[in-house]
């Protein structure tokens, strides 16, 4: 999983097409702005595995190989 950082009014771009913007933080919520093409559903996960019956499907990176030396 990439971690980051990101403070109020900064982005992230996916794929050069998805943008998340974060709107706001109060507490321990913070608002995201998401702006996507229409063909990419976008879904809290809790409403996602509503829909799909089913827990989303996460990918899980290898972990990073050792230096060969």
């Amino acid at each position: 999983m990439l971690v980051l950082s990101r403070k109020k009014n900064e982005s992230i771009v996916i794929n050069n097409d998805i943008v998340i913007t974060v709107v706001e933080v109060r507490g321990d919520k913070v608002r995201l702005g998401i702006v996507a093409p229409r063909e990419v559903s976008v879904h809290r996960s809790e409403v996602y595995e509503a829909i799909h019956n089913t827990p989303p499907v996460v990918v899980t990176p290898p972990p990073p190989s050792s230096p060969v030396g």
